[in-house]
């Protein structure tokens, strides 16, 4: 099983109107795509910009949510599942398990009933926060709300805890991920993070972060992004944005429209980062590599934030806005693991690609889940991950795609 934590696919399926049902010229994540990549199921972000506040953030989280719906609703390669029961039923069906998690917490607009309306709906992580910090979690990528949890925060933890939805920290600042560690009866997700001991990202995650979040049973998704993958391209790529800055003004003055916006400026963008020396395939593996180490196998998944990123590691296809075999490619990224000491198998990541999932799910949504789990490691004719190791031979025969 190969599961992603975190593609940000649900805003282009709703504002540009993508047929995610056909293999697109453009973009991260189709039906096609995910397919020939072995993709087992994903986590489609219901991500709401900054610049949804009260009184619209909610309605558009809801519109989002609706869209995605839709789509497993009228499509018969996909499915929505809400635990990992449903992901293995749809994967034994050959269909895509389509998951969702909201990204930024002003989504609920203060509201422990909007909260409450996500769940309902079959949403099963939130992260507290986006880039912008809220009334009651910092941010950190917010220097106006660097803090932690208020009192409501809290609230909001343990009725995620109720409820068994993940909390996810993702985008949170140190000080929201100290109070959630101390306040979380239940595992903590951080579906699309990297490794702050090998860049220094303040998105990044620390080893102490890491240890906490294994101890307590939970998993981190490792995020494809460059820039938090490496502290020299992040230098780099940031100046690139200094320099384009006045352009990039020009094009939010003529749009109205977030993901009109990014889009434009990811094109401008890419026009430049195709002269850039970006970091290749082993050094998000090196990524993988450490929080394992750090972690335990058990604890380190896929989040490679498809759909929300404008370049990906080399040889990966770099552009959003043009064609990009990505998910068809998640194969090589295993296969690049081959040879690291961690995994205790000769494939190394495969299994950190989708068990953990299963297993974090278990622990906060279901008991009855904790069955997949034993049933995982007692398949006839090996253990479950020996099975999962056999059928990645199969995906090595898509890297090329």
């Amino acid at each position: 099983m190969i599961l992603d934590g975190h593609v940000d696919t649900a805003q282009r399926m709703l504002d540009g109107n993508d047929d995610i049902v056909r293999r697109l010229p453009d973009g991260h994540v189709d039906l096609p795509r995910m397919k020939a990549g072995g993709l087992s199921g994903a986590f489609f972000a219901i991500w709401v910009d900054e610049t949804y506040g009260p009184g619209t953030a909610f309605r558009r989280a809801m519109a989002l949510i609706d869209t995605v719906r839709a789509f497993t609703d009228t499509v018969s390669g996909a499915e929505l599942a809400t635990n990992a029961g449903e992901v293995r039923a749809a994967a034994g069906r050959g269909h895509v398990a389509v998951l969702m998690g909201v990204e930024g917490g002003h989504a609920i607009e203060n509201s422990l009933e909007h909260l409450e309306a996500f769940y309902h709906r079959g949403v099963r992580y939130m992260t507290l926060t986006w880039n912008n910090g809220n009334d009651w979690a910092g941010a950190s990528m917010d220097p106006a709300r660097q803090g932690g949890l208020s009192d409501f925060g809290r609230g909001v933890v343990r009725r995620m805890n109720d409820l068994g939805m993940l909390v996810d920290v993702s985008h949170a600042s140190d000080a929201t991920v100290r109070d959630v560690l101390q306040l979380t009866t239940k595992p903590v997700l951080a579906s699309h993070s990297c490794c702050r001991a090998l860049a220094s990202h303040p998105r990044n995650l620390t080893d102490d972060q890491l240890r906490a979040i294994a101890r307590q049973g939970g998993l981190v998704g490792i995020n494809f992004f460059p820039v938090f993958l490496d502290d020299d391209f992040c230098a780099r790529y940031a100046e690139l944005n200094r320099r384009l800055e006045p352009e990039f003004a020009a094009i939010r003055a003529s749009h109205e429209q977030p993901f009109l916006i990014d889009c434009e400026i990811d094109r401008l963008r890419v026009e430049h980062l195709e002269r850039m020396d970006v970091p290749g395939i082993d050094r998000l593996v090196d990524h993988f590599d450490h929080a394992v180490q750090v972690m335990g196998i058990d604890h380190v998944g896929l989040g490679s934030d498809f759909d929300g990123i404008c370049v990906l590691p080399r040889p990966m296809t770099r552009r959003r806005c043009r064609s990009s075999p990505e998910p068809s490619r998640l194969a090589a990224m295993a296969t690049a693991t081959s040879g690291r000491s961690w995994g205790r198998t000769s494939s190394g990541c495969l299994v950190p690609l989708g068990d953990p999932f299963f297993r974090g799910s278990q622990a906060v949504a279901d008991p009855a889940l904790e069955r997949v789990g034993v049933a995982l490691d007692q398949e006839p004719g090996g253990t479950g991950r020996d099975q999962v190791m056999r059928e990645h031979v199969q995906l090595r025969r898509v890297v090329d795609l």
